[in-house]
């Protein structure tokens, strides 16, 4: 008897949020996605991550983790690209659960896919079951980024930047 009285109370409780669905009105109208900046400025290279992620987010229950490595002109191009790498390797390591995603975007496209080649190399077999990888590089680096990071178990989504 106590079950059915806290059944009771709990639809009393749930129902009224139920009828509560407001009219949503009409959507906003979808925004055309932004085009890759054709030089290595950061801050058009931000706005382009910034623009490509949330296109990808299906599936993704957490907030993404977004590497970005500017371009080879950069003052300090090689000390970023060490830590990067470095940082890298370390989230990687450390293991990504389901419901997540990792983003690498980079004009030096070529450099971030040596990273990530090198960062899922240990990584075990079908470890990373639900995780999404989004690679927003160069056409000639997908199929080697994909090779490397498909055996952990990923879903693999390449944009090509162009």
């Amino acid at each position: 008897m106590k079950i059915l009285s806290r059944l009771m109370l709990a639809a009393c409780l749930v129902l009224p949020l139920a009828a509560c669905k407001k009219d949503e009105g009409p959507k906003e109208a979808v925004q055309a996605p932004m085009a890759a900046p054709a030089d290595e400025n950061v801050d058009a290279w931000r706005a382009y991550v910034q623009d490509v992620v949330p296109r990808h987010m299906e599936g993704v229950t957490n907030s993404p983790y977004v590497y970005f490595l500017p371009g080879e002109s950069a003052p300090d191009f090689a000390d970023q690209a060490l830590r990067m790498g470095d940082k890298i390797k370390a989230d990687v390591s450390r293991g990504i659960v389901a419901g997540n995603m990792l983003a690498y975007a980079s004009p030096a496209s070529a450099k971030m896919a040596d990273m990530i080649i090198a960062a899922f190399q240990p990584v075990p077999p079908a470890s990373m079951k639900g995780v999404k990888v989004l690679f927003i590089g160069q056409a000639a680096d997908n199929e080697r980024v994909k090779a490397a990071v498909e055996p952990a178990g990923v879903n693999y989504v390449f944009v090509e930047a162009k």
